[in-house]
């Protein structure tokens, strides 16, 4: 499955107990930028991508850019910088 984003908007791999998924999806909302939020204990296969994309860990929030690169962790600030480059 991919789970590329359109332009303009993200996918986030979270969970429902990640306080910085929380975190970020509230900020992103407050700037209007939009977002797929994948369940990784939800969605089959999710958990071994975020750990692909993360060296072996299975660390949320994990951003999936248009470009095909990917951001643990990132702060607003850093995916709207991203979305416009």
């Amino acid at each position: 499955m991919d789970f590329t984003p359109e332009s303009g908007t993200i996918t986030m791999f979270s969970t429902t107990w990640c306080g910085y998924c929380n975190r970020l999806k509230k900020q992103l909302d407050a700037q209007g930028i939009g977002y797929t939020e994948i369940n990784i204990e939800e969605v089959e296969g999710t958990a071994e991508l975020v750990e692909q994309l993360n060296g072996g860990n299975q660390t949320v929030p994990t951003v999936l850019f248009p470009d095909g690169t990917a951001a643990t962790n990132p702060s607003a600030a850093e995916v709207k910088k991203r979305l416009a480059a």
